[in-house]
């Protein structure tokens, strides 16, 4: 049976073709016009820095930083004290410790802008006037308290926070104490027996 045709002479089938190929062109064009007319690129605006002062290792530092930055990367890329070192950059290994005011902290989770007017003591700033080693550095040496070396500045400063927080009582307390700080060469209990050694010339420095 032959296709109906309208007033016009437009057969019912030529105008179903014509609507199914306008559809499917339809996404192309669009396609095409997209393409031709891209959009603007988003302009980089730069970032706010921040005046943060500290001291470090008994010296003034005036830094611009941006807000972000970590104590820890303040302290290596910024001031270039590399010996705190970046383990995880989690908080869970413990090579990064530093003292600030006294206390130890985790350097990778700390930003610098907290420590602004803090006293920031680090593996490089223990030794004496002198060049004399502190207690600890000494009494690890003495112990063979590490091997590779790496987590052994964040082991040194986590010490010396513990025993000025009052927890080298014991052998037990020290190891309860210092078990966020992580050793994959488990140099443990030489560390344990430096601690041991260095508490009381420790509480004195």
């Amino acid at each position: 049976m032959s296709d109906a045709k309208n007033h016009s002479g437009l057969s019912r089938r030529m105008f179903m073709t014509g609507t199914v190929s306008a559809a499917a062109a339809a996404p192309l064009l669009a396609k095409s016009t997209e393409a031709a007319e891209p959009s603007p690129a988003r302009s980089a605006e730069p970032r706010e820095l921040s005046a943060v002062s500290m001291r470090i290792n008994r010296q003034a530092y005036n830094l611009a930083l941006d807000n972000r930055t970590s104590l820890l990367d303040a302290l290596r890329d910024h001031i270039g004290l590399t010996g705190t070192k970046k383990g995880c950059d989690h908080g869970q290994c413990g090579a990064c410790t530093v003292l600030v005011d006294g206390k130890r902290v985790l350097s990778c989770l700390t930003f610098a802008v907290m420590a602004q007017g803090r006293e920031i003591t680090t593996i490089e700033g223990l030794a004496s006037k002198d060049g004399g080693l502190h207690p600890m550095q000494q009494a690890f040496i003495d112990h063979d308290a590490f091997q590779c070396g790496y987590c052994t500045p964040g082991q040194i400063m986590s010490a010396i926070g513990c025993v000025n927080e009052g927890h080298a009582g014991s052998q037990d307390s020290i190891r309860e104490y210092m078990s966020g700080n992580l050793c994959r060469c488990a140099a443990y209990p030489n560390i344990v027996d430096a601690i041991v050694q260095a508490r009381d010339e420790t509480r004195k420095v």
